[in-house]
């Protein structure tokens, strides 16, 4: 294998001391600082940040920049992201989505029901309608009685079409720099609802790496934090490392010198595409 460039892969300082530590799980309160750093598949040249993405490394630059009415937690429970209450009428048909106060999108323009319309107007069998400036109701064609669990991957954007291809969101982090198919870098952004429980990173880089023994090796090299990186065997015996959600299961592999919390999502790669906000530098 070639030696690599890690100053054209990355602008960014050394990587951290290793933590000594044992055990999948760092089991030691949040910090805030620093950058997180992945190297992720799947990146197009085709990549946008108004077009449904392809590939892990746009699905989780997008997850990092936009919300969703709903989220779901990492032992599966359904909370509140964009919208703080909802209800299901008519066997499931009609379903009405109660908006929280006070969100603003990256340029400060304030988060609209007309957003939200927008934004599902393409995800869903039916309609959505504002019902005033922070409601919006939706109308199925047929009953849907888990929809709030649904719409927890439905993106929200402005529904100004230069601010979506922009990357505006409501997230934890902005959008700071973006090469489509090689390289996302978010700033976190100052005081977000989730400041006090979510997005401890000061900003996040992920790059685009095809081959996955070339993630490996970044991820060897100190170049990165985390990679998508299926199979244990890729780093067998290194202890610097941990294998998510666990060695049988490998879907990625972390360096120790970052934090995950004792339970992390499963049902999509990097904690269920949050580790922006859910991960931390220890």
């Amino acid at each position: 294998m070639k030696r690599m460039d890690r100053r054209a892969l990355f602008a960014s300082g050394a990587a951290a001391a290793l933590l000594a530590a044992t055990g999948v799980q760092a089991q030691i309160a949040p910090r805030s600082g620093g950058r997180l750093r992945a190297a992720l598949s799947g990146a197009s040249r085709d990549d946008g940040w108004d077009l449904a993405p392809g590939g892990l490394f746009m699905m989780a630059a997008q997850h990092t920049v936009f919300e969703a009415l709903t989220e779901v937690a990492a032992d599966g429970s359904l909370r509140g992201a964009l919208s703080t209450a909802w209800s299901g009428t008519d066997g499931g048909r009609t379903w009405a989505f109660d908006l929280r106060s006070g969100v603003a999108f990256h340029d400060g323009s304030p988060l609209r029901a007309q957003d939200v319309v927008a934004s599902l107007s393409d995800v869903i069998d039916g309609s959505a309608v504002a019902d005033g400036p922070s409601r919006v109701v939706v109308r199925l064609t047929h009953a849907q009685a888990d929809l709030p669990y649904a719409l927890s991957g439905a993106l929200i954007r402005p529904a100004d079409p230069q601010a979506r291809a922009q990357g505006v969101g409501t997230g934890l982090y902005r959008v700071q720099k973006f090469d489509a198919g090689r390289q996302f870098i978010g700033a976190r952004v100052a005081d977000h609802y989730k400041s006090d429980r979510a997005g401890w990173f000061d900003s996040v880089e992920f790059v685009s790496i095809p081959a996955q023994e070339v993630r490996a090796e970044a991820l060897r090299a100190g170049l990165v934090d985390a990679a998508d990186v299926t199979g244990a065997d890729a780093l067998t015996g290194d202890r610097a490392f941990m294998y998510l959600p666990d060695a049988a299961r490998c879907q990625q592999i972390v360096h120790r010198n970052i934090g995950v919390p004792a339970e992390i999502g499963t049902r999509h790669a990097l904690d269920d595409l949050r580790m922006a906000e859910r991960w931390w530098r220890v």
